[in-house]
């Protein structure tokens, strides 16, 4: 049994196909393949079923992996003993929500790997119950979230906290209103996230304290599975939605002109930086933080306070 052959498995159960993990292991897929059937051959199971497409793991085949990623994070860990807490190098998978602002994520990771040469990074959208999920699995190392864990074996770092702000159809009833009243929002003219966005549950408790009755109050649209496409449905069909402030960053000015902050206290959301509590990758996860909460910090200095 060799590590290499544990990040080859690992990368098939990470990408579920043999073609995509040898090509992220930079291998020919002969030469992957060929050792996953070593590594099966030496423990006796199949690890993969072969015959399905997604290719899975099998029973044993979960087993084999789990503690393969286990491993590897020792590995990881032993690094770091030997070089120090402070390099920043090696890979770091980490799955984020949808609604995250791209501009704002994409600007401090590529500050990043500028900074570090040596650092790589995976980032994978997907919504809170996957990223957890995948956390829980291994297959995600950290992940940037909005909601509490409630989670013994996750830690939390909180990195901002985000405020929400309406997008009007220009010819919306509070057009001329500077700042908007959460209880003047209209249930038969918003547009949201479909269910399973945790922004879609947050929007839902705002509607909840107005006290609209139900978890879902009848006409409300839920429509989209973005929030680029929740604005084209305001511009294009009218109403209102509402987004994360940072979406502002990269918004055109003429699409800034449709938006309206909230009347004090204005609903809010944490953002905040979750992996296992036995990630060995201390000195990644901190300069991954670290240079999101700087660009936030220089575009939108407000959100730090």
């Amino acid at each position: 049994m060799t590590l290499t052959q544990l990040r080859y498995v690992v990368a098939v159960d990470d990408h579920r196909n043999f073609s995509r993990a040898a090509k992220h292991c930079l291998v020919t897929q002969p030469t992957l393949s060929a050792q996953v059937r070593k590594l099966e051959s030496h423990l006796g199971v199949e690890i993969f079923d072969r015959g399905t497409n997604p290719i899975r793991p099998t029973e044993a085949g979960r087993r084999v992996i789990r503690q393969a990623r286990v491993m590897l994070g020792e590995m990881e860990r032993m690094r770091e003993l030997v070089h120090g807490d402070d390099e920043v190098s090696g890979e770091l998978h980490v799955g984020v929500l949808p609604t995250l602002a791209p501009c704002i994520l994409t600007q401090s990771m590529a500050e990043l790997t500028a900074d570090h040469p040596g650092l790589r990074l995976r980032v994978e959208e997907l919504r809170t119950r996957e990223i957890l999920d995948a956390l829980d699995k291994g297959r995600l190392e950290a992940g940037l979230l909005a909601t509490p864990t409630d989670n013994a074996a996750l830690k939390e770092r909180p990195l901002y906290r985000e405020p929400f702000v309406a997008y009007l159809a220009r010819e919306h009833q509070l057009w001329d209103s500077k700042r908007v009243q959460a209880d003047r929002l209209q249930q038969d003219d918003l547009w949201l996230l479909r269910e399973g966005h945790c922004f879609r549950e947050q929007v839902l408790e705002l509607c909840a304290d107005m006290g609209w009755e139900g978890s879902e109050p009848p006409g409300l649209r839920f429509e989209s599975g973005n929030l680029e496409t929740l604005k084209r449905l305001v511009e294009v069909k009218g109403g209102m939605t509402l987004l994360p402030k940072l979406v502002l960053y990269g918004m055109s000015e003429e699409n800034r002109e449709q938006v309206r902050p909230f009347e004090e206290p204005a609903p809010v959301r944490t953002i905040r930086l979750v992996h296992r509590r036995t990630c060995g990758k201390k000195a990644i996860l901190d300069a991954f933080a670290d240079g999101l909460v700087n660009v936030v910090q220089r575009e939108m200095p407000e959100l730090m306070s």
